[in-house]
């Protein structure tokens, strides 16, 4: 039974995974995914709360 509610209780502590803005090493464009696009592209800002890169999600 305890382990029930522990599973419980971490569903309900997970959150969505955050976006990034990443820049291609090739030509500098933008876009904002939550994962690495491969190894032509670098971490340029983030983490952000939305899938445009817009709102800032501000971490502890």
């Amino acid at each position: 039974m305890a382990c029930v509610l522990a599973c419980a209780s971490a569903a309900l502590l997970a959150a969505p995974a955050p976006w990034y803005k990443w820049r291609s090493k090739n030509d500098g464009k933008l876009v904002c995914h939550q994962t690495p696009l491969g190894p032509g592209w670098e971490k340029a800002d983030g983490p952000y709360r939305d899938s445009h890169c817009m709102k800032l999600l501000i971490t502890k």
